[in-house]
C-alpha cells in the first residue's frame, strides 16, 4: 500500500443495506438449542455476577447484567436474526456470531432494538482494513469511536448535540460498552496479555458512540459522503479526544487554521515514524460549521484547508525523526510533513452543542482505516405482508 495514497479495499464491493422482516417468534417460541454457547452456573444477583465475571475474565469492572437464557432469547425474539449467523471474523480467526453479540449486549445493558446497529458496528471493526488485531494489541490507548447517521439516531436516542462525546444519559454508553466487551470476550483483548497498551484510556470502557447533527450540517452527512446514505455507522480507531476552542477568529479559513494547527502536534501518531500513514477525524460544532459552510459549501474545500494546516515543517523534528520520515518519503517538496496522505483522509462531521465555537479532534492509531457500514432496518410483519 502506498504511504502517499490510501486506497483500501478498492477490490471489494460496498455493502448494501438489506431490509429485514420481523419473525417475532417470542421467547417461548425460540428453541433452547438455538443457543450454542456453553452454559455456566452463576449467581444471578448483580453484585455476585459482576464479581464472578471478573474472576472469569469477562468483566470490565462495572456492574454486568447476567446473560441468562431468557434474557438472550428475549433479545433475539425482538429482532430478525438467527443466533448462529456469522457477522465477522475477529482476531485469532474467531467467528463473531449474532448470539455472541447479543450475550455481550445483554451484559452491557444495551436495548434489543440496538442489535442492527451493533451488528453494523462489529462488521465495521471486523473489516480487514480496520486492522482490529493491531488495535487490540498495540501499546497505544486506541479504541473505536463510532459516528452514527440516519433516523436511527433518534430511534436509539444517540446524542449528537450537547455532550455527545460522553456524559449524556441514553444508549450510547451501553452500546459502546457492548462493543468493548466484545473486543474483550470475542476478540480476545486482555490488558497486559494480548494488549500491550501503555496507559490505556477511559474510552476503553465505553468507547465513543455519537451521532452527527445532520440537520445542522451545511454538508451531506458523513455516511452519505462515504457511500452509505440513510442509517449508517462509521468506525474510527481513535487515541482519544482533543478539544479546540477559538473565540477570536471570524472567517472560515481562520477557524480551520486553528483546528488544523491544534491537530498537528509532533508526538501524535500521525507524525510517528512507526506509523507510515493515518487518517484524521474532526467534529465541528454547529455554530462553527455554519460559519465555515457559508464560505465553503464544498466539504472538499474544508478538507483541503484543514489538511494544509494539519502539518509540521521538517525543522520541527530532530534529526533522527527527520531521517526516518525522509526514508518514508513523507517530507514533501515544501519541506512539510502532513498529518494525512491527502485531504480526503481528513473526515469531517458536525456534532456538539450550541454554546460556543468548538471543534473536537480524534487522532489516528495509524494503520487502522475508518470503515462505514449500512445499518439494516427491520420491517414489521404487517408491513411486509401488505407489500406482498
Amino acid at each position: 500500500m502506498s504511504i502517499e495514497l490510501i486506497r483500501p479495499g478498492a477490490h471489494r464491493a460496498a455493502p448494501e443495506p438489506k431490509p429485514l422482516i420481523s419473525r417475532d417468534c417470542g421467547p417461548e417460541g425460540c428453541e433452547v438449542d438455538w443457543l450454542a454457547s456453553r452454559r455456566v452456573e452463576a449467581e444471578l444477583d448483580i453484585e455476585d455476577f459482576t464479581k464472578f465475571s471478573l474472576e472469569m475474565g469477562w468483566g470490565d469492572g462495572l456492574p454486568l447484567i447476567p446473560p441468562t437464557d431468557a434474557r438472550v432469547r428475549t433479545f433475539l425474539s425482538e429482532n430478525d436474526r438467527y443466533p448462529d449467523e456469522v457477522i465477522g471474523e475477529m482476531p485469532g480467526n474467531v467467528e463473531c456470531t449474532v448470539e455472541k453479540i447479543v450475550i455481550n449486549a445483554v451484559m452491557a445493558g444495551a436495548p434489543p432494538e440496538s442489535l442492527e446497529l451493533l451488528i453494523a458496528m462489529i462488521s465495521s471493526i471486523a473489516d480487514p482494513d480496520f486492522e482490529l488485531y493491531g488495535v487490540n494489541a498495540t501499546t497505544a490507548p486506541v479504541y473505536p469511536a463510532f459516528v452514527v447517521n440516519g433516523p436511527i439516531r433518534q430511534a436509539l436516542d444517540i446524542p449528537y448535540s450537547y455532550g455527545c462525546l460522553g456524559g449524556v444519559p441514553g444508549n450510547s454508553a451501553s452500546l459502546g460498552r457492548a462493543i468493548r466487551l466484545m473486543m474483550r470476550n470475542i476478540a480476545g483483548q486482555t490488558t497486559g496479555g494480548t494488549s500491550q497498551t501503555t496507559f490505556g484510556s477511559p474510552g476503553r470502557v465505553a468507547g465513543i458512540v455519537t451521532g452527527e447533527w445532520e440537520e445542522k450540517s451545511p454538508w451531506a452527512p458523513l455516511g452519505e459522503r462515504r457511500g452509505v446514505a440513510g442509517n449508517a455507522v462509521t468506525s474510527f480507531g481513535t487515541m482519544g479526544t482533543m478539544n479546540v476552542i477559538d473565540t477570536t477568529s471570524h472567517s472560515a479559513t481562520d477557524f480551520l487554521e486553528m483546528v488544523g494547527r491544534s491537530y498537528a502536534y509532533a508526538g501524535c501518531n500521525n507524525f510517528s515514524g512507526a506509523v507510515p500513514f493515518g487518517e484524521a477525524l474532526i467534529a465541528l460544532n454547529p455554530i462553527c460549521a455554519e460559519i465555515v459552510g457559508k464560505q465553503m459549501p464544498n466539504i472538499e474545500d474544508v478538507q483541503e484547508v484543514l489538511w494544509k494546516f494539519a502539518s509540521l515543517h521538517e525543522s520541527e523534528f530532530n534529526k533522527e525523526h527527520r531521517d526516518q520520515l525522509a526514508l518514508q518519503e513523507r517530507i514533501r517538496g515544501d519541506g512539510r510533513v502532513y498529518a494525512t496522505p491527502e485531504p480526503k483522509d481528513i473526515l469531517v462531521f458536525v456534532a456538539g452543542g450550541l454554546g460556543g465555537l468548538h471543534a473536537a479532534c480524534f487522532h489516528t492509531f495509524g494503520t487502522s482505516l475508518s470503515q462505514t457500514k449500512p445499518v439494516a432496518s427491520v420491517i414489521p410483519v404487517d408491513q411486509a405482508q401488505a407489500a406482498e
